[in-house]
């Protein structure tokens, strides 16, 4: 089955067009006509080789929408023509104690990747969204709300319920005050979020540039991030941060504007190390730093129905495949708002 891709060949070279060959249908699986997919930052990290896990050739690309073309003989969750939407794992071992509760990202054995993983049935590597099309487990596919544009839908399945699972999990409620730290790709989807919980949003930025955007977006308060003034009005403030950001940073700054009790969770996977944290603090008022994975297949999917009941998608710039070096060029500049698509109709093969 051999289908078009944009295809990184090693970390030196560009990526480009080329062909690879999915697996056959198993009776499990659902093939997609790939629509849309979102470029996320690790996908650079994966094409240059930067976490040195890169196996070659590889096709990046996990926000995945697209429409079902053809199922397995026992598939019984989609049908051909549905329009659905594949994140970063495509499969698990189904059988461990957070698969059986439905953690399948925090799978004993580890998820499989929907790229650059092993695929249990053919022992080669898994294919991701810069391609014409991708098969998939039907376990591991969720179903797109109509209603929402698929371009800003892309996003979702992985900045979404990046961010998404965190605020489910510690139970975020509506007035409570919610920190978020950092407005790219993730930190964007953060407010957005938070803010349609009820959830009252302070953005901290390095860039006094975007507080005009992070209000469009929905949060109530900016805080400069670099103004001493303005983070110490924050102080013991918040009950809730997600810090969004994926470089090295001092958290103790962040962490006194927490609330008693308070938390941190990091959901950014900095290059090296942050600064350890002064614990002092941490003792006195009990606050707590938490690191949070992707999400489930079963958040993926309420944060899907509850995007399309509050019309959220992601704030996005469409490119077509042959532009993808671009992306990646001005997505290291910061010189995006807040998440390139692929538009795989008028990519050229």
């Amino acid at each position: 089955m051999k289908i078009n891709a944009l295809v990184a060949h090693d970390a030196a070279q560009p990526l480009s067009s080329g062909q690879i060959a999915l697996r056959p249908l198993q009776q499990q699986d659902v093939k997609i006509e790939i629509l849309y997919c979102g470029v996320c930052h690790s996908d650079l990290h994966m094409a240059r080789n930067e976490w040195a896990v890169s196996r070659y050739p590889l096709v990046p690309g996990h926000e995945i929408v697209g429409r079902v073309v053809e199922t397995g003989a026992d598939v019984t969750n989609f049908k051909a023509g549905d329009v659905v939407g594949v994140g970063v794992m495509v499969d698990s071992c189904r059988e461990c104690h957070f698969c059986q509760q439905q953690e399948e990202q925090y799978c004993e054995s580890g998820f499989v990747a929907t790229y650059n993983g092993i695929d249990k049935y053919t022992g080669d590597s898994t294919w991701g969204g810069y391609a014409q099309n991708v098969v998939v487990d039907q376990h591991f596919v969720v179903s797109v709300p109509q209603t929402l544009p698929l371009t800003g839908v892309a996003p979702l399945l992985c900045a979404g319920v990046t961010v998404w699972s965190p605020l489910r999990h510690f139970n975020v409620q509506a007035g409570d005050k919610v920190g978020v730290v950092g407005l790219g790709g993730l930190g964007h989807m953060a407010v957005k979020l938070a803010s349609a919980m009820g959830a009252e949003v302070t953005l901290f930025t390095t860039s006094p540039g975007k507080g005009e955007d992070a209000l469009r977006l929905g949060a109530t308060r900016v805080v400069v991030s670099r103004d001493a003034g303005q983070m110490a009005a924050a102080q013991t403030s918040l009950d809730f941060i997600v810090d969004c950001v994926s470089a090295p940073h001092d958290l103790d700054p962040y962490l006194a504007t927490l609330k008693t009790n308070g938390r941190l969770v990091l959901v950014g996977i900095p290059e090296q190390p942050h600064q350890s944290p002064n614990v002092t603090p941490m003792v006195n008022r009990r606050l707590s730093i938490s690191g949070s994975s992707i999400g489930s297949i079963q958040e993926t999917q309420e944060m899907l129905d509850f995007c399309g009941k509050h019309n959220i998608t992601a704030d996005i710039e469409v490119i077509a495949g042959q532009e993808i070096e671009t992306a990646f060029a001005r997505m290291l500049k910061g010189d995006v708002k807040y998440r390139f698509v692929i538009d795989m109709q008028a990519t050229r093969w």
